[in-house]
């Protein structure tokens, strides 16, 4: 069972005046009559999946709420932060709300403001990426980098697994000779922030290094308030929570 988890948190800050702090770029029509988060959904027809799980802004909620409907899922499940913690606690609580609901349930994480144009190819790597996490791996998702941009982070690739690659670093945005060192490589992707795997299996990695931030977000699901049909993170608990991604 395929539950996608779309993380629409942001700022706003890099479109400015277009996208702003109560309307970021992920809810508008930038390239298409969608929006970048409608795009993402759409990006999802022909998977067999099951509606995803939004996590976003409390004051982002009715924004997301319409854009999910005008995309055809009336019902959301949309889990509202009351200030962003990075994706951590955020993949964190989905995943575990996800697990009280279904069994076990394979989790695609994404994020609601990218841009990908060859769905096919998109939707190939999501079924690749199935065999690994049938084998109990995490997933993330390279881009092959057509420049040496510095404003990305970028992942190093180790030993060919199936039709992948194990992961020998992540690496932090570099500065523009490192990161021409590391498109000359031809050893190195950018981070794209999607991910895919168990649920139970990305919670027992939490719990092996970042047991307080488990504890937290548990704590956080057992106590969500439905609110008009949402989802509320309690904000003394949330607080808690390290801020890291």
């Amino acid at each position: 069972m395929l539950i996608p988890i779309i993380l629409c948190g942001g700022s706003g800050t890099r479109l400015w005046p277009l996208s702003r702090k109560t309307y970021p770029k992920q809810f508008l029509s930038l390239l298409h009559e969608e929006t970048m988060l409608q795009k993402t959904i759409g990006r999802l027809q022909g998977l067999a999946y099951q509606d995803p799980i939004f996590v976003c802004n409390e004051e982002h909620r009715f924004i997301v709420a319409e854009q999910a409907r005008q995309a055809g899922i009336e019902d959301a499940t949309i889990i509202l932060e009351p200030f962003g913690k990075n994706t951590a606690p955020a993949i964190a609580v989905a995943a575990i709300h996800a697990r009280q609901n279904h069994q076990d349930p394979t989790l695609l994480v994404l994020s609601a403001d990218h841009e990908i144009r060859d769905v096919e190819a998109f939707q190939h790597s999501i079924s690749e990426a199935s065999e690994l996490v049938s084998d109990g791996m995490l997933v993330t998702f390279g881009i092959v980098p057509t420049c040496a941009a510095t404003g990305y982070g970028y992942i190093k690739r180790a030993k060919t697994i199936h039709s992948g690659y194990s992961v020998s670093e992540f690496v932090e945005k570099p500065g523009q000779s490192v990161a021409e060192q590391y498109l000359k490589s031809k050893d190195y992707y950018w981070n794209s922030g999607m991910f895919m795997f168990d649920a139970d299996a990305f919670l027992d990695e939490l719990l092996k290094f970042k047991p307080d931030i488990l504890s937290h977000c548990s704590e956080v699901v057992d106590k969500l308030e439905t609110d008009f049909g949402f989802q509320r993170i309690n904000e003394k608990i949330f607080e808690r929570c390290e801020s890291i991604s």
